[in-house]
């Protein structure tokens, strides 16, 4: 009776080992485990230099016009000056670009018929009684028929003639000045001498009639009314 109760117990003590030393034997101590190590974070890449701002491109200044010659802005001034009537005006402009430039193409081509008009205009003053007008523009021609761009050979009258002119105007205005110089209107010989003087300042005969008439008159004014 008793060999039966320990075979049993013998048998739950012997599993009971084996469970126990085969639990045992199944936890063997794990083997340390190595950290694992983080990988390093490359450094951010530099940044490129910033690149230096370009500058915006210049524009080329425009070109200038090529600056027109002295020559012929004073030949174009003598151009307008023709258009508008000023013959003689027109003609000192004309021989200004001249001198400017001798032989200028433009005032070779204009200068004859200018000064042939001034003449003609002198005609036509006198003509309506426009004496000094006359005077000034017959003068004027006498002055610039000695121009190297006038042809004087071609023209339908000559320097003689021209003169001619300027002294017969002169003689008769000198004789209206003495006329009325005798009947003591000083103020009206003093005039007609004036006209002479204005169109020829070299005129020594009016330059000497008009100081003497000038002084007597500025006399009588000075003398008390009555006397």
């Amino acid at each position: 009776m008793r060999r039966k109760t320990l075979r049993p117990i013998l048998l739950l003590s012997a599993l009971a080992s084996t469970v126990f030393f085969g639990g045992c034997a199944g936890r063997s101590t794990p083997p340390p485990t190595t950290p694992v190590e983080k990988p390093h974070a490359a450094p951010p890449a530099a940044k490129p230099p910033a690149a230096a701002p370009v500058a915006a491109p210049v524009a080329a200044p425009a070109a200038k016009p090529p600056a027109i010659p002295v020559s012929d802005k004073l030949f174009a001034e003598g151009r307008t000056a023709l258009q508008e009537g000023g013959h003689e005006r027109a003609l000192e402009l004309f021989s200004a670009a001249s001198r400017e430039e001798p032989g200028h193409a433009g005032v070779a081509r204009e200068f004859d018929g200018a000064l042939l008009a001034l003449k003609k205009n002198g005609d036509a003053a006198y003509a309506q009684g426009k004496s000094e007008d006359a005077g000034k523009r017959w003068m004027g021609t006498l002055r610039f028929l000695a121009h190297p761009a006038a042809h004087p050979r071609d023209y339908p009258f000559t320097r003689t003639e021209v003169r001619s002119k300027v002294d017969r105007l002169s003689a008769s205005l000198m004789e209206k000045a003495l006329l009325e110089y005798r009947k003591g209107n000083l103020q009206a010989a003093i005039a007609e001498w004036k006209t002479i003087l204005s169109y020829d300042p070299a005129h020594d005969d009016a330059a000497r009639s008009l100081q003497t008439a000038t002084k007597q008159l500025e006399t009588l004014k000075k003398m008390p009314p009555g006397k």
